[in-house]
């Protein structure tokens, strides 16, 4: 049996074109860098028009009927502000959804919400949205996509302005063009440091992927123990071939003579620890706060950046650099203005037609993971090799060789989780554990089946079985015979399953959160397997996806 699956994380069309209208930045990964660059480099001929004072119509978004939504379920100023100009920039319709004042502090549903808010225009509609959940935007482009395309609508985009501690795509896209021009557009590496509270920080998390725009890079990760990076990130970091070196204090990595002159700071978010750090603020805040008396210590040429704003009592950057030549963070906030117009031009539709690059494809998995065994090769199984405690089958199906390995208990486990999932509690059988034949010192379980026949294991049964037990075999007996044997392999996707939940509570996906998305894992590795939410993009171990 072959399965095929054609889908995209964050756009969920059967076709990409080139161009980007109808398209969706959930995160990072939603443009390749040859995308990313083509956004900066429109940012780069948007700037210089406005600077020359020339025309800038090829900019905007044949606006008519489109609509932009802000949807913001947690305050924001920067964010908010940069993407309201950016829209009254092309002439759109547009509507503010503020934490404070909008219906969503009635516990509505953000998807039914959008849904509706999409029938309001005659033209496309683009999301922009921050949220505590995280996937949210990835879960909508999907959801509403589909709806879109049941009534004829317009294919509505969404643009993640933040979602949790997850990502925040277009910050990182305002961050990455102001390095490009501190690096006048030189491509081919980039050494910078990354600190403050890298733990929370999304903007920091979006440069995983965000800095493969340059051919070769190198990341000094400054943090204390409580701060530092989270290791899905550092690996994914290390995936992509960075250089990745870490360091505990600002102190510390100044004692050593690689200093990076690129430096970007977030801000700490100690209000989220609560008493993991009671007693140790002063000295966290100290170990990634500037201090005048580094200057001597740093290339000359250095430039400091900061999403904006700073904490008030506490900042991470001192004041005393805002009137040196340090500073970069004042253009950099600027930048945010007009890569969002750029965003929106191109997810609108105004800018794409001449992208020449390498464009996002299509997420194509083909796999047998249903694999039917040859049994000419395969000798007679006697009833005599069947004693141990199960029946022989004349007729019906045998489950084998599940679990197997060398924990009895894990065996049991994954019986009764079959057992429960694919609703066989009121099928004549039995089950149990026993030595495997095939493997020193192992064990597998077997179900036996007597009244079912080859039809109950349909292609959806079979896609259950495999996710459920791996390697596992479904064998069918006719007259004392194995007439047919399928060996079920780990499948690329795990999904569907009213058993399985994102272990991340603050996931669109978890149950907790009632807005009915349903799990989805994406495999990213057989062994040892392994996968990750398709929405919030943690990784989860294969036994840790499963509610039962």
């Amino acid at each position: 049996l072959k399965l095929q699956f054609l889908y995209f994380i964050g756009a969920g069309e059967d076709k990409m074109p080139l161009h980007f209208e109808g398209r969706s930045l959930s995160v990072v990964n939603d443009l390749t860098p040859d995308e990313q660059y083509y956004l900066y480099n429109q940012t780069r001929k948007l700037k210089e028009a406005v600077k020359k004072g020339e025309g800038v119509q090829k900019f905007k978004i044949q606006a008519g009927e489109k609509a932009v939504y802000l949807i913001f379920m947690e305050d924001s100023t920067r964010t908010k502000e940069s993407f309201r100009n950016a829209a009254l920039f092309h002439g759109c319709k547009m509507n503010v959804f503020d934490a404070a004042t909008s219906s969503f502090n009635k516990k509505e549903s953000i998807t039914d919400t959008v849904k509706m808010l999409c029938g309001y225009s005659t033209d496309q509609s683009i999301f922009v949205v921050r949220s505590k959940l995280e996937g949210t935007c990835t879960w909508l482009d999907k959801v509403v996509g589909e709806y879109c395309g049941k009534l004829g609508l317009p294919r509505a985009s969404f643009i993640n302005a933040g979602d949790g501690r997850h990502e925040h795509p277009t910050q990182e896209f305002l961050d990455e063009f102001s390095f490009l021009e501190q690096k006048n557009w030189d491509r081919s590496q980039i050494h910078l440091v990354l600190t403050g509270d890298l733990y929370h920080g999304r903007t920091v998390h979006s440069k995983t992927d965000g800095l493969r725009v340059f051919h070769k890079v190198k990341v000094d990760l400054i943090a204390p123990t409580e701060l530092a990076m989270p290791a899905e990130y550092e690996e994914r970091m290390i995936a992509n071939n960075f250089i990745v070196r870490k360091f505990n204090s600002i102190d510390e990595y100044l004692q050593q003579d690689d200093i990076a002159s690129i430096w970007y700071y977030t801000r700490l978010q100690l209000e989220r620890m609560g008493d993991k750090i009671l007693g140790r603020e002063e000295y966290l805040r100290r170990a990634v706060t500037f201090r005048k008396e580094f200057l001597g210590k740093i290339p000359k040429d250095s430039k400091f950046y900061h999403p904006l704003p700073r904490h008030q009592k506490y900042p991470v950057v001192p004041l005393f650099l805002d009137n040196t030549s340090y500073n970069a963070y004042d253009g950099q906030s600027v930048n945010g203005y007009f890569t969002r117009i750029i965003e929106l031009s191109m997810c609108g539709g105004a800018l794409g037609e001449d992208f020449t690059g390498e464009g996002k494809k299509v997420e194509e998995t083909t796999e047998d993971f249903v694999e039917k065994v040859d049994m000419e090769s395969r000798r007679e199984i006697t009833k005599g090799e069947m004693k141990m405690g199960i029946k022989p089958v004349s007729n019906g199906l045998v489950l084998d060789h599940i679990c197997r390995g060398t924990d009895v208990k894990k065996v049991w486990k994954t019986i009764a989780k079959l057992t429960k999932i694919l609703q066989l509690s009121d099928v004549v059988g039995t089950a149990g554990v026993f030595s495997s034949r095939s493997q020193k010192d192992a064990v597998k379980g077997i179900v036996s089946l007597p009244t079912l026949t080859e039809s109950f294991f349909d292609k959806a049964m079979l896609k259950k079985l495999s996710a459920i037990s791996p390697e596992c075999t479904l064998n069918v007996i006719e007259k004392d015979r194995v007439v047919t044997k399928y060996r079920l392999h780990m499948p690329p996707r795990i999904y569907d399953f009213e058993e399985i939940d994102c272990t991340n509570a603050t996931c669109i996906s978890h149950r907790k959160n009632h807005e009915h998305a349903m799990a989805d894992f994406v495999r990213k590795s057989v062994d040892p397997p392994a996968f990750s939410c398709a929405y919030c993009e943690k990784p989860h171990n294969f036994d840790d996806i499963w509610a039962i």
